[in-house]
């Protein structure tokens, strides 16, 4: 079923929805009212449809799954809820658990499904090169992999044209780090507190959130440095971002002048003449902040960072892991929504909408220099099944406008949700860009101290039982992210809001009690 044809479908659903809410009698009179009484804040908002029925759940029961995680699978207590859910099966934005219950999907796995759960172009695809060839390595040459190779390329600017395959984002990051230092001859590399890049070894040292770090040594040679948050950071006014939605603080720059951005730029040259060599081999940004909860930095500012890493004979490398393919809408990769020019992106995480692939895209010149020092090789990196899936998602981000879809459905998302920072004084800021929209929870507007972890929890908790997921991240988790498929539609913002609206609510009523 096309996209269009899903949008009209539910837009038509919500707005006979809402033509029966407003006409239900009042509850004490007998005349009819357009509005919506006090009790509606308490009734579980009404799904939109789905045109598709899970199958049965047959397999282990849901003690025994406990059962084996406890016994069999890492200690590392990672899972949300109180109780995990016990997932089936997924259709585009949809998730359904081993009790059939259906969920709006509005974190992908982690901003990794790009383009739906179980895209039915996307599986065919991976259904049939399975029967065709898995595996080969890079040892033998194969189609789908030069094939996949072009298009990619050509989604990238000159002179990014080289294109090193590989599994994960950590792996992508892993392999850019050594590349920055090949290419520079240098080792110092910086990146921004509240930045994530990573949680192997290597890349633990340039992942400055709290709970990632360890005692154990690891990532040397990695200085962090001031995260630009016109937030919650020291300085921020009201033009800072590249966002529908700016912060509450006030300001009296001029459009053009930002003296938060200028601020921020003096904590980074002192990074630089304090923290690490006079040359020094690169650094690490997210377009916008992922796992630090969608901060985003002032306009103008990663292009003066860039300026500043070059004059010390570093090269700049955009993380697009989580920004990349279209997600933010007004263009397809984060680093262009910044003006800026990188000299290495990786890529992983949309890449394959949930299948395990990830790239680095370099220059000649930079490959040239790795290829002098290291045999890089990888066995699994660019195999034909995941080149078939990636050149499958390029296509259909394509033909079917997904990234027109983040940009419009996006900016409808951020606009509608910054209502909630006016209403609820726990709600202290809305950002984002395009499918990627962090909601931040405060004790007050004032003090903008993180909401305590076991309120939002609590609220985390609501959103899910109305049949909502929504993601969590900031150094206190206390920031709610939103990143959907790009195949959402406006008719499934307003039920997420909804819901939002509503647990948020409950919550307030449990705070008076």
């Amino acid at each position: 079923m096309s996209l269009a044809w899903r949008n009209f479908q539910k837009a038509f659903y919500l707005e006979t929805s809402l033509r029966i809410l407003q006409m239900r009698p009042s509850l004490s009179s007998g005349a009819f009212r357009i509005s919506v009484p006090k009790l509606a804040l308490h009734t579980k908002p009404s799904m939109p449809p789905c045109d598709f029925s899970p199958e049965k759940y047959q397999s282990l029961a849901y003690s025994r799954a406990l059962e084996i995680h406890k016994h069999h699978l890492s200690p590392v207590d990672v899972a949300y809820f109180q109780k995990p859910l016990l997932l089936h099966q997924g259709h585009m934005e949809w998730l359904f658990d081993s009790e059939g219950k259906r969920y709006l999907d509005f974190f992908s796995g982690i901003v990794t499904v790009s383009v739906g759960h179980c895209h039915p172009k996307v599986t065919a695809v991976a259904k049939k090169q399975m029967d065709r060839l898995w595996h080969t390595s890079s040892l033998f040459f194969h189609s789908p992999m030069h094939e996949y190779a072009e298009k990619l390329s050509a989604r990238l600017p000159e002179p990014l044209k080289v294109i090193f395959l590989v599994n994960s984002g950590s792996e992508a990051n892993d392999l850019a780090m050594m590349m920055a230092r090949a290419y520079s001859n240098h080792t110092d590399i910086i990146s921004f507190r509240g930045a994530y890049h990573g949680c192997s070894p290597y890349t633990l040292g340039l992942t400055n959130v709290g709970i990632y770090k360890t005692e154990v040594p690891g990532g040397i040679g990695c200085q962090s440095t001031m995260c630009p948050d016109v937030f919650r950071g020291p300085w921020g006014g009201s033009h800072c971002r590249d966002s529908p939605v700016q912060t509450v603080r006030k300001c009296s720059c001029a459009p053009d002048c930002c003296q938060a951005k200028e601020r921020y730029i003096e904590q980074f040259k002192d990074t630089l003449n304090t923290s690490v060599a006079k040359s020094i081999a690169g650094f690490f940004a997210e377009p916008i902040q992922g796992v630090n909860g969608v901060v985003q930095y002032p306009k103008e500012f990663l292009k003066e960072a860039f300026a500043l890493v070059r004059e010390r004979g570093g090269v700049c490398i955009a993380d697009e892991v989580q920004t990349g393919f279209g997600r933010l809408g007004s263009h397809f990769w984060g680093f262009q929504t910044h003006d800026v020019m990188p000299d290495i992106v990786t890529m992983a995480k949309g890449i394959g909408n949930g299948f395990p692939m990830a790239a680095v895209v370099t220059t000649p010149e930079i490959a040239k220099s790795l290829a002098k020092c290291l045999l890089h090789f990888s066995t699994f990196g660019g195999n034909p099944l995941a080149c078939a899936i990636g050149s499958a998602v390029l296509e259909v981000i394509e033909e079917e406008n997904l990234q027109k879809n983040s940009q419009e459905v996006g900016t409808y998302m951020l606009l509608k949700f910054a209502k909630l920072r006016d209403e609820f004084d726990i709600v202290g800021d809305v950002r984002g860009k395009g499918l990627m929209v962090g909601i931040e929870m405060v004790q007050d507007k004032i003090s903008r101290q993180p909401l305590p972890k076991t309120e939002v929890n609590q609220i985390h908790e609501d959103c899910k039982d109305m049949g909502l997921i929504v993601g969590r991240g900031g150094n206190f988790s206390q920031t709610f992210r939103i990143a959907p498929s790009m195949c959402v539609t406006k008719p499934e913002v307003d039920f997420a809001f909804e819901v939002f609206r509503s647990a948020l609510t409950q919550h307030m009523e449990r705070r008076a009690k």
